[in-house]
């Protein structure tokens, strides 16, 4: 009863701050099925545009990512998640700003560019504040309840805002997807105040070399997610199929995945998780490759949002139980920097072999990238595996030792 109390007090709790992730990632999630149509159709530029336009958000996420692991930690989560907000609403008047130089294409997306960067610098500083802000409410062994519970609310965006950027896109233009993306961070900003988390500074090379592994097999799970995110929409429109099912199918399947199964990298393993996840994920990958049809498609889509949705905190369980307990934002801005990285460099990537071949070869190419993070996620098994082992060892070489000395000289330290 007690445990089951608990966990019911720790869902409580991190409720509020959902509440404000879910907020701020709806206009990600609006500006998702429509941002590549703007520059592509709208704007008339090529498809390794839209990955660079993309993909910027991602770059500006990785360079602020640690810089808002350590304001969480030094200033406390609410500064981190304020600044964040306000970032982000600077972002949507930027957005604005583009729309006036959509007769020259060159000076717009430039404005756009940067729009994408400060929206990722924003939303680098809300999640990675709402993280440590949930993992100081529960504690590290909700680490997985946590991850999962703030991706449920980011993706639960991004389902809602893909039909809803639809229809405001259709109806209004890329003005209303930037007018959202001013004016709804300013709707959160009224949070109560959260302590900082930590007194002292563990060097930054420590925390990084206890996340790295994680960290590495998170950014080649993350290519599945770079590859929806940036040309989904594209290929479902080519193929005249509508584009919005695709990130609503993603996000709910990604959603169903937190809600039912979030807390099993807590109970069963981190690494365990990860391995079964990211197979999962790439075998949605290379059906959108393969798929004849949208309904094959949509499952595809649906089986990338199951399995990337359990990797992330499979993986981040493992980059939490390996990091300095007083460090956690940053090492959760170093874990998810990882992810960064992945999607700064795959969109642009990506665009390129889209550009040289066709949209549905980046669908292979996303799986094979996909399968590479399974080798991570053994490795991982492997070592959890070989430290539980060795206290055992230890132990019962210590204990036979000692059972073997005469009687007195456990009394009296000397040989009888």
């Amino acid at each position: 009863m007690d445990t089951q109390r608990t966990a019911q007090h720790s869902v409580a709790a991190l409720l509020p701050i959902m509440g404000v992730v879910f907020i701020a990632f709806l206009i990600i999630g609006l500006a998702m099925p429509v941002l590549p149509l703007h520059v592509h159709r709208g704007l008339g530029l090529s498809t390794f545009i839209v990955g660079l336009v993309v993909g910027s958000q991602f770059a500006a996420s990785l360079i602020s990512r640690l810089w808002a692991g350590r304001h969480a930690d030094s200033l406390g989560a609410k500064h981190a998640i304020v600044t964040g907000l306000i970032v982000s609403a600077l972002a949507g008047l930027l957005y604005l700003l583009s729309l006036r130089f959509v007769s020259e294409p060159a000076i717009s997306v430039t404005i756009l560019l940067l729009g994408r960067a400060l929206l990722g610098a924003g939303e680098s500083f809300i999640i990675t504040g709402a993280q440590t802000w949930g993992l100081a409410l529960a504690g590290a062994q909700n680490t997985g309840k946590v991850l999962a519970w703030m991706g449920t609310a980011m993706y639960a965006a991004f389902a809602l805002g893909a039909p809803a950027g639809t229809i405001l896109y259709g109806s209004h233009g890329f003005t209303a997807i930037a007018l959202a993306t001013t004016l709804a961070p300013l709707a959160t900003l009224r949070l109560r105040r959260v302590a900082p988390t930590a007194r002292s500074r563990p060097a930054f090379s420590k925390v990084v070399a206890a996340v790295w592994l994680p960290g590495a097999g998170l950014a080649l799970s993350s290519v599945g997610l770079g590859a929806v995110t940036a040309f989904v929409a594209l290929l479902f429109a080519a193929r005249g199929w509508t584009v919005w099912p695709a990130f609503t199918t993603f996000a709910v399947a990604f959603i169903f995945a937190r809600v039912v199964f979030g807390h099993l990298a807590d109970r069963i393993g981190g690494a365990k998780v990860a391995l079964v996840s990211v197979l999962i994920e790439a075998a949605g990958q290379a059906l959108i490759w393969l798929a004849p049809s949208s309904a094959l498609a949509l499952i595809g889509a649906a089986l990338t949002g199951f399995g990337y949705a359990l990797a992330y905190p499979g993986f981040g369980v493992e980059a939490v139980r390996r990091a300095p307990a007083q460090s956690r934002g940053l090492a959760m801005g170093a874990y998810t920097a990882f992810l960064d990285v992945a999607l700064a460099v795959a969109s642009p990537g990506l665009g390129l072999i889209a550009g040289t071949t066709d949209l549905s070869t980046v669908f292979l190419a996303s799986t094979l990238v996909v399968l590479c993070a399974a080798a991570i996620a053994v490795r991982l098994l492997y070592a959890r595996s070989t430290v539980r082992s060795t206290p055992t060892s230890r132990s019962t070489t210590t204990t036979t030792s000692i059972t073997a000395l005469p009687a007195t000289s456990l009394r009296s330290g000397r040989p009888s």
